[in-house]
């Protein structure tokens, strides 16, 4: 399968790859995707004061184009306003990768992923338990 230039760029030098230390505050953590399709993927998030997005990881097991999805929205994500996240769609990552109809089940998991990490970080910090500043 022939990649986009984009896919090969993010595949062969990912951007974001990893995860922060469980005691960094502030943090969403989102999984999509099972073994069973072949692709998993862990997105965090690191959210600001300010309710921005200081950062974005991930650790993705896949094909190239899962990989290069990853890398790509960690990307996207950074510096946005988390409540800008919800506008992410797969058809954005789709595009912006250029990836074959095959492969955008990639784009759907990713945004999946990131919808996972979202809601974990407004439940743990925007909904803080006792001991969590906002």
């Amino acid at each position: 399968m022939e990649y986009s230039p984009v896919v090969q760029s993010h595949f062969e030098n990912p951007r974001n790859v990893g995860s922060f230390a469980p005691a960094t505050p502030r943090v969403g953590t989102g999984t999509a995707g099972t073994t069973d399709c072949g692709d998993v993927m862990k997105f965090q998030i690191r959210v600001d004061e300010h309710q921005r997005i200081a950062e974005a990881r991930f650790k993705t097991f896949g094909c190239a184009a899962a990989i290069a999805a990853s890398s790509f929205v960690t990307e996207w994500l950074t510096g946005r306003p988390l409540d800008e996240g919800e506008t992410l769609t797969p058809a954005m990552i789709t595009d912006a990768l250029s990836l074959s109809t095959e492969k955008q089940h990639c784009s759907a998991l990713a945004v999946e992923a990131v919808d996972a990490a979202r809601a974990d970080f407004e439940e743990k910090w925007l909904r803080p338990a006792a001991g969590h500043d906002a």
